[in-house]
């Protein structure tokens, strides 16, 4: 079965993070927003009693599945992105859940006082967010995630073939990346094991081709993960 995607056309946001399972995985879907516009997700998105609160959802027999770690865990249920048992499966959604809040972190960097404001208005705010996010936070979460990516036998996190959370954090550190080349360049070689867990699913089939094509949109400065050069450093 196809899926419908739905989430802000011109960003790859969080749903990227959706979009790359799906890609690994070769499941078909259509990415609904970018294909009819943002008017369009917005009436999709009323039209259900029981409403997402934002984009990513993926659409399917009547009803939407929203917020990442919850579709991702759906998908990888229904798919096979993830182990059968259960203490694996929790364990994997735990990972999930702490990876969507180093996302949130991430945006709060450069809207430490609103979201709504534009950035131009709090840079001052940024910067200082950015100093703590960049000293304390990238240590303190790539530290944990080093410690996923060992807690297993095998390359990836767990049973021996990638999982859902692979994709995930093959994406956090593609943004990070884009966010703080500086700061990544100079702290990457203390996390050899989730390093190592990036490239293995860059050269995933799936994912290869999805990086080659013109499905994958590039980072932004308007998406999550923004360089804005002044916040960064080594």
């Amino acid at each position: 079965m196809s899926y419908n995607l739905w989430y802000w056309p011109g960003l790859q946001g969080r749903g990227e993070f959706v979009r790359l399972s799906l890609e690994a995985a070769g499941i078909d879907y259509r990415d609904c927003g970018r294909e009819l516009g943002a008017d369009a997700l917005i009436e999709d998105m009323n039209g259900y009693a029981r409403r997402p609160y934002a984009p990513p959802y993926l659409e399917l027999d009547g009803f939407a599945i929203a917020q990442v770690a919850n579709i991702l865990m759906f998908l990888g249920e229904r798919h096979h992105l993830a182990p059968s048992n259960m203490a694996d499966r929790l364990w994997l959604h735990q990972v999930e859940l702490t990876i969507a809040d180093m996302v949130a972190e991430v945006h709060n960097v450069h809207h430490p006082v609103g979201s709504g404001d534009y950035y131009e208005d709090q840079k001052d705010e940024a910067k200082r967010a950015a100093k703590q996010f960049r000293e304390a936070r990238i240590p303190k979460f790539l530290s944990y995630f080093e410690g996923v990516a060992n807690a297993n036998d095998g390359d990836w996190l767990i049973d021996h073939r990638w999982c859902y959370s692979d994709c995930s954090l093959f994406q956090l550190v593609e943004g990070l990346r884009y966010m703080f080349p500086k700061r990544m360049a100079a702290v990457e070689s203390d996390y050899p094991a989730l390093i190592r867990i990036h490239d293995r699913v860059a050269e995933l089939p799936g994912i290869k081709s999805y990086l080659a094509s013109d499905r994958r949109m590039a980072f932004n400065e308007d998406g999550i993960f923004r360089h804005y050069p002044e916040l960064d450093a080594e």
